[in-house]
């Protein structure tokens, strides 16, 4: 399990490369009929501003960095479906180390070029989660490559976990924290971070796509539940596409977070929309789930006031946000 310390540890090695992102006042809702407005403030920390626009290059860096010399010498390889994909990319390149990654052939065009541009090497595979890390699994055996896990690593967990020591400095008194699921290591990080930084009681709830709720079934189950790649692809949520959780992250989940709670593809949407109003909080599907669930579950979630919800990407195609941005309103649901 990560610790404390190891979370620190990634909070120092990372200052400089990942940004420092602030908490930002999301006034999504409408407040004047509600019986009590006071449990409708929100925070959203806003990882769409990291120079790839998205969290993942906090885990991926400080993997690469803990590397040894030898290792990053013969390089790193990869699967995503993009995110993290550009994180081991830039932090690849800040190291100079060679990046290879495998990718779904379905990956968003947005996020391949942006690899590209970073300089990885791109190998595509199926769409699913399971077929991309078989393959980047050969390939590290064949060539030697040191494999940069998505989300099932240690290391990974502890540097997504430098968002709860953020929150937790920025809004001492927190009382509700949202975060994104997909395979688990942001939720792993920052519930770990947040449970075992905190100095007064903190929920953590997991937000993931009603299509692909393996991680909302295998917490209810108490062990872990695969979906089929043509489950979990029907998701506008791309990053929130992971077949199952990880057995290391499924034992952080177990052990930290208070519940899992899934959101529709309209909800989702709706979340970007909004969102998408302030360029600062502008959010790809994945990185809005978190938002949606405040704004169309609050009757699942903890009724407190200090509430965040971590925005966990902006890299959305801008003909999907120009679609999404004329369709006609949701209304909102307490």
């Amino acid at each position: 399990m990560v610790t404390l310390e190891d979370i620190q540890a990634a909070q120092k090695r990372i200052a400089g490369v990942a940004v420092r992102t602030p908490l930002l006042n999301v006034p999504l809702i409408e407040q004047k009929n509600s019986p009590h407005p006071e449990l409708w403030q929100l925070f959203a920390k806003p990882e769409n501003l990291q120079p790839i626009g998205a969290f993942k290059l906090r885990g991926a860096y400080n993997k690469i960095a803990a590397l040894s010399e030898e290792e990053r010498r013969r390089g790193v390889i990869s699967y995503s479906s993009g995110n993290h994909a550009q994180g081991v990319a830039y932090a690849a390149r800040a190291l100079g180390t060679k990046a290879v990654i495998v990718m779904p052939g379905n990956a968003p065009k947005i996020k391949r070029d942006g690899t590209a541009a970073l300089g990885a090497e791109i190998v595509t595979v199926g769409s699913g989660s399971e077929e991309r890390k078989l393959r980047a699994e050969q390939l590290s055996a064949e060539h030697g490559y040191t494999v940069v896990p998505p989300y099932n690593d240690e290391f990974i967990i502890a540097g997504q976990g430098t968002m709860g020591l953020e929150i937790l400095e920025d809004l001492p008194d927190v009382e509700t924290v949202l975060v994104p699921v997909g395979g688990g290591g942001m939720l792993s990080g920052i519930s770990a971070a947040i449970k075992l930084g905190a100095q007064h009681p903190v929920k953590v709830i997991g937000v993931e796509p009603e299509f692909a709720a393996d991680a909302q079934a295998s917490f209810r189950a108490g062990h872990i539940v695969n979906w089929s790649p043509e489950e979990v692809t029907r998701t506008l949520a791309d990053g929130l596409r992971t077949q199952s959780l990880g057995d290391i992250t499924f034992a952080h989940i177990r052990r930290f977070v208070d519940d899992i709670v899934t959101v529709s593809e309209e909800e989702i949407r709706e979340a970007v929309r909004r969102l998408s109003v302030n360029p600062k909080l502008a959010a790809e599907p994945s990185g809005a789930v978190a938002v949606a669930a405040f704004l169309f579950h609050r009757n699942e979630l903890p009724q407190t006031t200090r509430n965040v919800a971590i925005l966990s990407g902006g890299n959305i195609d801008p003909a999907v946000l120009r679609e999404i941005q004329n369709e006609q309103p949701m209304s909102a649901r307490s």
